[in-house]
């Protein structure tokens, strides 16, 4: 009767082992890269938000941005409403210089 007790409690650690490394783990690594992304996010870089809207940054405050989205249309951004980078400025610096 106790070696089945043992078997039992064997089986509920692997089964909470595996969904650590299938579930948990990959959305740890996931959201400490979407963080290093708006961390690393500087004037000049091209980003979409969460709804869709593309535009660029033209300052960065400590908890949001202003990003430029059309001729004379500025509007700030929360950083948690950065959906990803499209292009940084750096590449765009790069890209003059070897013109």
């Amino acid at each position: 009767m106790q070696n089945q007790q043992w078997v039992g409690i064997i089986w509920i650690v692997v089964l909470f082992g595996l969904m650590w490394l299938l579930i948990i783990r990959p959305q740890q690594v996931q959201q400490r890269r979407r963080q290093q992304m708006i961390a690393s996010i500087r004037a000049g870089d091209r980003i979409v938000t969460t709804g869709g809207i593309v535009g660029t940054v033209t300052a960065v405050r400590e908890n949001s941005f202003l990003v430029r989205i059309a001729d004379r249309v500025e509007v700030e951004l929360q950083r948690h409403g950065v959906g990803y980078v499209l292009s940084s400025g750096k590449e765009k610096e790069k890209g003059k210089e070897e013109s």
